[in-house]
Order: structure tokens, then C-alpha cells, then sequence
């Protein structure tokens, strides 16, 4: 992607992608395995400097990770 608006805090190159992942937090949704934690991730194209942003999961999403788990 490009974005006029973005530029690497590292090299200053304008492309990049974005990606999500998810991860536990805390004790219990370590213990059933339940990831809890979702962000988003900015990774510059050319010297993959890659940013994080934790952002908002949903409750259903928890419960469905839950049980697929």
C-alpha cells in the first residue's frame, strides 16, 4: 500500500502493509488458550520497520476462539 499521509519513522519510504495478529493476556485466558489481545501491525516495504497497535477485540470473537481452541 501507499499512503501520502505515512512515512517510516525509520527510512521515510511511503509503502507499507498492514497485518492483525492476536495474543493472550492475562491469567485465565493463558490458561484456556483464549487470545484476548488483538493488534494491528504497519511494516514498511523496504527496511520492515514494523509499528503496533493494539486495538479492540470483540466478544463474540472470544467466545469463538474459546471454543475452537
Amino acid at each position: 500500500m501507499q499512503d501520502e499521509n505515512w512515512k517510516c519513522p525509520k527510512c521515510q519510504y511511503d509503502r507499507f502493509e498492514t497485518d492483525v495478529f492476536q495474543a493472550t493476556g492475562g491469567t485465565l485466558a493463558k490458561l484456556f488458550d483464549v487470545q484476548n489481545k488483538r493488534f494491528t501491525t504497519v511494516t514498511c516495504s523496504q527496511c520492515t520497520f514494523t509499528e503496533i497497535y493494539k486495538t479492540d477485540t470483540s466478544d463474540l470473537a472470544n467466545v469463538f476462539d474459546f471454543f475452537t481452541n
